[in-house]
This record gives C-alpha cells, sequence and structure tokens, in this order.
C-alpha cells in the first residue's frame, strides 16, 4: 500500500510538472507550427495586467525566444553590429543568467534598419543550445555552463540587408541556410562537433545576375511525405526538398519572388508554402514526386493578402493569415476558398501564434489583436504593450513568452 501510494505520487507530479514545461525549442515552437495546446491563456493584458515579469532586453535583435525547462534563450547585438551576444533568462523569475559575448566584427556589412544583426532565432535541446547569426557565426552554447562548445565562422554569404534564417535540429544534424547576394546553398553540420556533414549549393535559375533577386531568409521544415523523410527549403524563385540524410535534391516547385521568409507548413496531404514577393504568393503543393513539380503537383494558390514576412497558421481545416497592412484571413485549407477577411490596420511583420483557441497577432506599434481561431470572424480583444513588435511569441505552459523591440515579458493571468 504504501509503494503504491508513493508511486502515485511521482506519477502526479510527473504529470503536472510535464505539462507546466512545455518548450518551445525553435523559431515558430516545437515543430515549427507556430501552435500549442496550452490551456488558460490570458485573452486580455497590458504593461499593468497579466504581467508575472518584464525585463530590458540589452542592444537590439528581432530574434524569438526558445524555451527549454526553466531557461528562455534569445540573441541580440548591438546596433552597429560589432558584438553579438546570446542572453538566458530563468522562466520563473525573469532574471537573466548568462549573457554571452559571442562573436565580435570589426567591420559588419550593411544592416537595413527594418533587420537586425541578431534576427535569426535559436535551436534548443536539453544541454545544448545553438545561436546563428547567418555567416557572422554560429555557436554551440552549453545550456547548464553558458560554455561555447563549438563555433564556426567560415561560411561565406552576403545576406546584404542582414541574416534572418533560423538553424533546425534533426536527429545529428543542424541545418542552416544561406541565401545570399553572392552565395546561395544549404548546409547540415553534426550538432556535437560542428563539422560539415553535407553541403549543397542552390541549383536554380533565378532568371537574372542581380544578386538581390536571389536574396531570401526562409527557415527549413522537415516533414515526412511520400514515405520518406524531406528537408523543405524555400528559397528565391523556388522551393527545393533536399534528402535530409545526403543533401540530394528530391524535388523543387517553382513560385517566383525573393526574401522568402515564412516557415512552410504540412497539413492535408499539402505543402504550403509562402512564396515572399513571387507572383504565386501562396501556393498548396502536394510533396511527392521527383524533379520539377510545378506544373503537376500544386494544387491551389492565391495572391490575395498573403503576408511577405510574417508565416501563417494550419489549425485543423482553417488556414489563418496576417498579411504585412494588418489584413487578416482565413481560408479553407484543402481548397483555398476564403471564409472571411477583415481589414485591421497598422504594419505586422511578426508571425501570429495560437493557443487556447485563440489567434495572438503582433504589430509593429505594440497592439496585439487576439482573434477567435473559427470559420468566422471573431476579435476577442485589442492590447497594447509599449513597445512594438518583429520577433515571433512562445507559449509555455500558462504563458505567452514576448519580445517587443525593448523588453521580454512573461505575460500569464
Amino acid at each position: 500500500m504504501r509503494w503504491t501510494l508513493a508511486a502515485f505520487l511521482v506519477a502526479f507530479l510527473f504529470s503536472t510538472t510535464a505539462g507546466a514545461g512545455e518548450n518551445w525549442p525553435a523559431f515558430r515552437g516545437k515543430d515549427g507550427t507556430g501552435t500549442s495546446d496550452a490551456k488558460n491563456l490570458p485573452t486580455r493584458f497590458s504593461d499593468d495586467r497579466n504581467v508575472k515579469w518584464k525585463i530590458p532586453i540589452h542592444g537590439r535583435g528581432w530574434s524569438s525566444p526558445v524555451v527549454w525547462g526553466n531557461q528562455i534563450w534569445l540573441t541580440t547585438a548591438t546596433r552597429n553590429g560589432k558584438q553579438m551576444f546570446a542572453v538566458c533568462v530563468d522562466r520563473d523569475s525573469g532574471k537573466i543568467v548568462h549573457n554571452i559575448p559571442l562573436f565580435a566584427n570589426s567591420k559588419p556589412r550593411f544592416c537595413h534598419p527594418t533587420n537586425t544583426y541578431a534576427s535569426p532565432t535559436c535551436a534548443i535541446e536539453p544541454g545544448q543550445v545553438y545561436c546563428h547569426f547567418g555567416s557572422y557565426g554560429t555557436a554551440c552554447v552549453s545550456t547548464k555552463t553558458g560554455k561555447i562548445l563549438w563555433t564556426r565562422r567560415d561560411f561565406v554569404s552576403d545576406d546584404f540587408r542582414g541574416p534572418a534564417s533560423s538553424p533546425v535540429i534533426h536527429n545529428q544534424l543542424l541545418f542552416l541556410t544561406f541565401d545570399g547576394v553572392d552565395f546561395q546553398f544549404v548546409v547540415a553540420i553534426n550538432k556535437m562537433t560542428g563539422k560539415n556533414v553535407w553541403k549543397m549549393d542552390r541549383d536554380i535559375d533565378y532568371g537574372t545576375d542581380n544578386g538581390d533577386a536571389k536574396k531570401a531568409y526562409g527557415t527549413p521544415v522537415v516533414i515526412n511525405a511520400g514515405g520518406r523523410e524531406q528537408l523543405i527549403s524555400p528559397a528565391a524563385m523556388a522551393t527545393i526538398a533536399y534528402d535530409p540524410a545526403n543533401g540530394n535534391e528530391i524535388w523543387r516547385v517553382r513560385h517566383g519572388g525573393m526574401n522568402v521568409a515564412a516557415r512552410p507548413l504540412f497539413g492535408h496531404g499539402l505543402l504550403y508554402i509562402s512564396a515572399g514577393s513571387g507572383n504565386r504568393h501562396l501556393i498548396a503543393v502536394k510533396p511527392t514526386g521527383k524533379g520539377n513539380i510545378t506544373k503537376s503537383h500544386i494544387q491551389w494558390s492565391t495572391g490575395k493578402a498573403v503576408p511577405r514576412r510574417s508565416c501563417q497558421l494550419l489549425i485543423g481545416n482553417l488556414y489563418f493569415m496576417m498579411n504585412d497592412k494588418g489584413v487578416a484571413s482565413c481560408l479553407n485549407a484543402k481548397t483555398g476558398k476564403r471564409h472571411w477577411q477583415k481589414r485591421i490596420g497598422g504594419k505586422f511583420w511578426a508571425s501570429p501564434v495560437y493557443g487556447d483557441g485563440k489567434i495572438y497577432c503582433f504589430s509593429d506599434d505594440g497592439r496585439i489583436p487576439v482573434i477567435r481561431a473559427s470559420d468566422k470572424y471573431e476579435l476577442l480583444a485589442t492590447n497594447k504593450l509599449e513597445t512594438g513588435f518583429n520577433a515571433t511569441a512562445a507559449i509555455v505552459g500558462r504563458a505567452l513568452i514576448l519580445r517587443t523591440k525593448k523588453h521580454l515579458y512573461r505575460i500569464e493571468k
């Protein structure tokens, strides 16, 4: 009887702490979708309501917070790009645990004022966090000690307006994407050693010698479709599916455009690709076949109210978007048919997130519209924080972890 009671208590404690310790390990969360199964998230909040803590983050960076256990990690840099840092924050107290100088740059390249030198989001797993700053450098850091375990600074690619593509962990590999104005390639490195496993140059007909038209900011996603794993990697003009193990190309689809930024979504047997400034802004593709599948595998496409910078949300049969100019919309994910469209107004570059039946959107001026995830439009609340957003939120437990242009917040009832 005593053993049974003890076993019950251990199981109970494990189950309760497991729910409270939900992780958000990469850009757009654990599966790259921006969604969470969290419940009881706050609908209304402000700087003096439902804020558990708020701390300033030095420097300037649009990288999104990632969370593992009781640690929140993000990157930042000086405004001139000469110093780059990793910052670790205690999830419970909001106190800074580590502030680690990672890279120093004597002559940083140009970065557009709307971007920063610390825009790529970290990827984290037990014991290690991977901090990426484009070709300025990638560092693997111990989450226990803050010690730098390895670095790479030898990849050459001029992002011209600043880096943005985030690293992706898959099994023993770390995928890095470089779509610059001069060189464009994808590389897989051993996450424990930092050494190359494979490197694949983009073999894309960009139709121009203008390097600016070859630039992109996409983050890949690994899916399982057609009976095999695929690394879906968006680029300027086209999206390519690689074999994650060796980098061999499986298929590609052409959509046109440059500055691709959104992470692809996968569901209902379809891959949803937002093509930036392409002539097919959003396409739904069957990720099967080999070679060029542009003419055979695109199921539907639309160019209406599609965001060029932020990611979208796939929730059941519904596909939600908030475009750069504050137009929200909901589509049928299987057909592309529009359920509703609503102009909210403002500038929205940060990606929306979903949890507890609600969609949270984040504007440049600090407004946070909260919309019910439904095929009928319903605005639940419009919140406001004192500075605006370019980073995507994280959802852990019952909390929203929000990075504004100056602060990091834990929002919770």
